[in-house]
């Protein structure tokens, strides 16, 4: 079974957490898309949507669900999005797209985050996948300096800006036994706009497409 296939079945389940006359949040990612493709059947259920990048805004407005503005639309019930890697203790690596820093902002705005990966993100420790970090432009050398100082190898991504105007850095080989401490250190650096450990705002629930079938994995359970 293909990748694109154990994506399907995680966003197709994650139209179950969808409440009836609400605003959602939405994010971004292959995985989103195939939700935003499956939340166009039953796009009559929402009031709207609030999108974390131009991509899965242009994607929602295609399929002729309305994006609100996450200042008019206030606290959301649910916010459904993606990863790069995922633990089972729900923490999280995002920011692969560089949609990170609006990712983050709708996360805690939510009540409840759902995220959908297929089983290849799910891992038993976070840093396998380069981690992002959004900086502001001036700052760049300044954070790689300091990352580097915390044991990671930063990688400007060239060629690329944030929605937001800003530059990522990827970084590389870096140990994390301890996302919710590495979280605040990070953000703590002078330059930096997020980062994309989401360990202090976790999913809620993660729900990992197999070939077997969809995997749930719940903070409450």
């Amino acid at each position: 079974m293909n990748q694109d296939t154990k994506k399907q079945r995680a966003a197709a389940a994650a139209l179950d957490y969808l409440g009836d006359g609400v605003v959602i949040g939405v994010g971004t990612g292959s995985t989103v898309n195939f939700f935003i493709d499956g939340l166009a059947a039953v796009r009559q259920r929402i009031a709207g949507a609030v999108s974390s990048s131009v991509a899965s805004t242009r994607r929602l407005e295609a399929h002729g669900i309305p994006v609100l503005d996450l200042n008019d639309a206030g606290e959301l019930e649910l916010y459904v999005d993606g990863a790069d890697e995922a633990t089972r203790g729900l923490h999280l690596i995002k920011g692969g797209g560089g949609a990170l820093t609006r990712e983050k902002i709708i996360a805690a705005a939510s009540h409840r985050f759902v995220c959908i990966v297929d089983e290849q993100k799910l891992v038993e420790r976070l840093g396998g996948f380069p981690l992002p970090v959004e900086v502001i432009p001036m700052a760049r050398a300044h954070v790689a300096r300091e990352l580097a100082r915390l044991g990671g190898e930063p990688v400007w991504r060239e060629a690329f800006v944030t929605d937001n105007g800003n530059h990522i850095l990827d970084v590389r080989h870096l140990s994390i036994p301890d996302p919710v401490a590495l979280e605040g250190e990070i953000n703590q650096i002078a330059g930096v706009v997020t980062v994309g450990l989401f360990a202090r705002r976790p999913a809620d629930v993660l729900l990992v497409g197999t070939a077997e079938g969809v995997v749930t994995l719940a903070r409450d359970a």
